[in-house]
């Protein structure tokens, strides 16, 4: 989870059985976006966000063809607390991690 993602949709994972690490237990609340999306991949997990420049750096290695471990994004006035655990949930439960390897998945599904 990057720093900026509501703890509501934290706990609603974590209630559901999810394994989520958040930047807050990880330490990683100040990494800038490319070393915060080089973390993330360092530890093999996709991760998500609200941050358009978070985006923008996964689009950038996408084109560039640098590898990374993958981000789920949600616009932050689409954000729903309910659909995205729902959203979430699903993509956890019913993907691996090399399912979103260089790539963007929007929310809602």
């Amino acid at each position: 989870m990057d720093v900026h993602v509501p703890a509501a949709i934290t706990h609603g994972l974590f209630l559901r059985g999810v394994d989520v690490l958040t930047a807050q237990a990880d330490g990683t609340t100040r990494l800038e976006d490319p070393k915060l999306l080089d973390r993330a991949t360092e530890l093999g997990r996709v991760i998500f966000t609200e941050d358009e420049d978070l985006l923008a750096e996964a689009a950038k290695r996408q084109r560039s063809g640098e590898f990374f471990a993958g981000v789920i994004y949600v616009h932050q006035l689409a954000l729903n607390i309910g659909n995205c655990v729902r959203d979430l949930e699903i993509i956890a439960k019913a993907g691996m991690p090399e399912d979103f390897a260089n790539r963007v998945e929007y929310l809602p599904l």
